[in-house]
């Protein structure tokens, strides 16, 4: 089942593209935003993972972190990063099983699909943007979600 705005989001621990280990629950009470994605180094995938890093700077000033999470493993994660120069971690999700949790759809009954989530401080969902061809536009609706939990 898919979760929905609203609903509380599944505590998970995953390691990052460095190792390092990251957890939902290690934010005390920042907000996420959660952005899962296809794969590494495809065109719509580096559009919305730039897109996520030129505006990550803003999205921090409105309180957020933001996480990267797709299947493609650490080694792939890093050259990803490296190349794009990417200031936020991508999550190692083995074998899918954190996208499953989050119920993100496939997308043409192929591809893992493009969901991002927004999670406030108290681990409730905000916001679920699901765009599959318009991956610069889940920049847009984590920045409006994010303003609009701090009040402006």
């Amino acid at each position: 089942m898919a979760i929905a705005v609203g609903d509380r989001a599944p505590d998970f621990r995953l390691r990052d593209q460095n190792g390092v280990e990251r957890a939902l629950q290690d934010l005390q009470g920042r907000p996420l935003v959660l952005f899962f994605y296809p794969k590494d180094d495809t065109p719509g995938c580096t559009a919305e993972a730039c897109g996520f890093r030129d505006s990550h700077a803003e999205l921090q000033q409105l309180g957020a972190e933001v996480w990267g999470v797709s299947g493609d493993g650490a080694a792939s994660h890093r050259r990803f990063a490296e190349r794009h120069q990417l200031p936020f971690p991508l999550l190692v999700d083995e074998g899918d099983a954190l996208r499953r949790r989050f119920g993100v759809p496939r997308a043409l009954l192929l591809l893992p699909g493009r969901v991002t989530y927004v999670i406030d401080g108290d681990g409730m969902v905000r916001l679920v943007f699901n765009a599959m061809l318009d991956a610069t536009a889940h920049v847009a609706e984590a920045r409006r979600c994010l303003q609009g939990l701090r009040g402006g």
